[in-house]
């Protein structure tokens, strides 16, 4: 299951129809004759086909709004002849058909630089997921102890790049999963993001407690704020959870500020006990260090973990996506196609609603594992 979608985004535009443009022109210019018919006045005929070429350069290609110009130039032209049967101004009549033309040339011209523009920002996108599909692992992710699927989605927008990030290190120590949400998006929240997941490979493999871990990501967090102020760029923090699975029943997680997860066990959804800290980069403000909290996981047993691109999501009334409620109906789900069904259904409760945030969820399958005693992988702590 891949985690990045590949599609263009879903609010560019796509061009009507030629068979109903045809008839939605048609229509218009039929009502306008009408109405310009039963008033007597050429102001209807002017006042209202003439912006025909207007409304073609938001929805249009550039060859369909040309098509809509001519239509437009041919019809207001033919009526302004029809009226000098009854003597209007001629200098009326000139300064009609000028205004039809130049702003159907204006239109054609306004749509080629709308068209230009969609296709410059989608390949600037293309771009940035294919940057982004190297930072990030692709999905699904394996290690002795488990299976990580998912599904991450960053929000399409002029800012290209999302904010949220995620890894799996398989360590001398176990598994450590990692799932973040840098501040901000765009360019400036990415050399956060590389500072955290470039900090966590490395850390991940030497450091055989989670809280060295996360002090080795705060401080990774602290030193790219020192390099940015430098260039008077706004620092940043991140959100994180950090999650620690070896051979035992048991897991490990030190949470930054972060989502809380969700267990999936036995039939039933809990939020495992657990304490939340600040986030990287501001644990210089923390009345404590980080505290490691443990909770049971067995093997089969699932782990939820999400950004707030998922829980925030609203609904058209301003409701919050019910996470726990609708993880509780989808307990007889793949792991493997639960990240994706959360997903969709999220989109759905959005309904109209436009999206305002990265979404990354990743389901986290204990296998197995290695057999190593309890006793060797909690003494670390």
């Amino acid at each position: 299951m891949i985690a990045h979608r590949r599609t263009r985004p879903r609010e560019a535009i796509e061009p009507p129809r030629n068979g109903g443009l045809a008839a939605a022109v048609g229509a218009a210019t039929l009502l306008v004759e009408l109405l310009g018919a039963l008033s007597g006045s050429a102001v209807w005929l002017f006042g209202l086909l003439v912006f025909l070429p207007g409304a073609a350069t938001a929805f249009c290609s550039v060859a369909q709004t040309r098509w809509v110009a001519a239509w437009t130039v041919f019809v207001v032209t033919l009526a302004v002849v029809v009226q000098d049967r009854h003597g209007n101004d001629w200098l009326d009549r000139a300064l009609t058909v000028a205004l039809t033309v130049g702003l159907a040339l204006t239109s054609v011209y306004a749509c080629a630089r709308r068209i230009r523009r969609e296709d410059e920002m989608f390949r600037l996108r293309s771009t940035a997921a294919a940057i982004q599909r190297h930072i990030l692992h692709p999905l699904p992710l394996v290690t002795e102890d488990v299976l990580v699927h998912g599904v991450y989605e960053p929000l399409h927008e002029d800012r290209l790049f999302g904010g949220d990030i995620y890894d799996v290190v398989a360590s001398p120590w176990g598994t450590r999963v990692l799932i973040g949400d840098v501040q901000g998006k765009g360019l400036a929240a990415v050399g956060a993001a590389f500072s955290v997941l470039g900090a966590f490979r490395e850390a991940a493999h030497r450091e055989p407690t989670l809280t060295g871990l996360v002090d080795a990501l705060d401080a990774s967090v602290v030193r790219h704020n020192s390099y940015a102020g430098q260039f008077g760029d706004d620092e940043r923090f991140v959100t994180a959870l950090v999650l620690g699975v070896g051979a035992d029943s048991e897991a490990q997680a030190v949470n930054c500020g972060h989502v809380p997860p969700l267990l999936m066990c036995d039939g039933s959804v809990d939020t495992p006990p657990m304490r939340s800290g600040v986030p990287l980069g501001l644990a210089a403000l923390a009345d404590a260090p980080p505290v490691v909290d443990w909770f049971a996981f067995p093997p089969g047993a699932t782990v939820l973990l999400t950004t707030d691109g998922l829980t925030e999501t609203r609904a058209d009334d301003g409701g919050f996506y019910p996470l726990p409620e609708r993880l509780a109906k989808r307990l007889d789900v793949p792991p493997a196609e639960l990240a994706r069904s959360l997903h969709e259904d999220a989109r759905e409760f959005a309904g109209g609603s436009r999206r305002h945030d990265d979404i990354a969820v990743l389901t986290v399958r204990r296998t197995p594992g290695r057999t190593v005693r309890e006793e060797t992988f909690r003494s670390v702590e």
